[in-house]
């Protein structure tokens, strides 16, 4: 049933709009005689129709609709003006102050009615579209959320996909990804992106899907031959993870292609340094490097963390960005707080001591 809601300083106006809207139908009508009440009645109770009168003590009609306008409300409805002056510059003022219509006292009952049942059909459409709107925009943020989770189920089965060619655990992937979004997130990386970093980073070596068992799981020290190709697999998850317009699938494409890539210029594949390696790629290589060199492996025993400390910090400068490595060391304590969170289940003895083809 449409609320109308009836502000005049007149009683016998406001006795004569109730009973003419009552005959045509309308029996949910609020009259208000006072014009400071209009604000607080509207946002008590949705209104579909506002009638007010120009000219009010208090506040003039001109001065409640500046009221209702400052509420920027979307389904504010249309308000029909009534005036007992002539001349059109108050009728053309009252329009251009937001009325949708104006009537002059006194008013004819049937016109009244008719642009009444007017003004409530277009409010009635336009909550209806709004409606609508509204659902169409939870149906697209739904759908928006599925496909992004059905894109980071993609991304995280990538990820595990190269876990199981080179017999690394899950856990690895987890310590180096946590890490990795922790020091996003001291460096300054807002929180959207340090999610990014989260989920992109265990990418970072899906390109040995394309390596051969042969050289990939070859427990000894690899021939020059057999390094040339284990070092494209940079460049294959580069290929594996192009093409696609997501924040996080470019950001796993950015890690794969420049997380070998070294400090001094002398990594891989396309022998950038300094800042030319993207920060994410710098990013990812200091936290893998320090879980691979602590953790155990079928080849090789895992490093007393203090030795392999020792080498995080000679290296900077070389391998890793210094400015980075200094932010990593100050963070140690909350980096050894993710490896114990996830750390491997226990493991049979290894059968080599040496290190990981990274």
């Amino acid at each position: 049933m449409a609320r109308i809601l009836v502000a005049d300083d007149e009683r016998t106006s406001l006795i004569l709009m109730r009973r003419l809207l009552q005959a045509a139908g309308y029996a949910n009508v609020v009259l208000l005689q006072n014009s400071c009440e209009v604000l607080a009645a509207y946002q008590e109770t949705p209104t579909d129709l506002i009638l007010l009168d120009i000219h009010m003590p208090e506040l003039n009609g001109f001065e409640v609709i500046g009221q209702l306008q400052a509420l920027h409300d979307p389904l504010l409805p249309p308000i029909l003006m009534l005036t007992g002056r002539r001349g059109h510059g108050e009728m053309l003022r009252a329009l251009e102050a937001g009325a949708h219509d104006v009537i002059r006292k006194p008013f004819d009952q049937a016109e009244v009615v008719a642009r009444v049942r007017n003004m409530l059909d277009v409010q009635l459409a336009h909550r209806m579209l709004y409606d609508q709107k509204d659902v169409l925009e939870r149906i697209v943020q739904e759908r928006t959320k599925q496909i992004r989770e059905t894109r980071l189920q993609v991304v995280q089965r990538l990820g595990r996909a190269a876990e199981y060619r080179d017999n690394e655990t899950g856990q690895h992937i987890l310590r180096m990804s946590h890490s990795s979004a922790l020091l996003a997130r001291h460096l300054g990386w807002n929180t959207e992106l340090c999610d990014v970093m989260l989920h992109a980073s265990p990418m970072h070596d899906v390109g040995k899907i394309g390596i051969p068992d042969r050289i990939l799981l070859k427990p000894g020290k690899l021939t020059p031959e057999e390094w040339q190709v284990m070092q494209t697999h940079a460049t294959i998850g580069g290929d594996i993870l192009s093409g696609d317009s997501s924040e996080l699938l470019q950001m796993a494409r950015e890690i794969a292609l420049s997380h070998h890539e070294k400090w001094d210029g002398t990594g891989y594949p396309l022998g950038l340094s300094g800042t030319a390696i993207p920060e994410s790629g710098r990013i990812v290589a200091l936290a893998d490097v320090f879980d691979a060199l602590t953790s155990e492996r079928p080849y090789k025993k895992a490093w007393d963390v203090d030795v392999a400390l020792a080498f995080i910090k000679e290296q900077a400068g070389v391998h890793f960005d210094p400015n980075l490595t200094a932010i990593f060391l100050r963070l140690i304590p909350k980096i050894l707080e993710i490896r114990h969170r996830f750390s491997d289940p226990v493991a049979s003895p290894p059968a080599a001591t040496t290190l990981a083809h990274s």
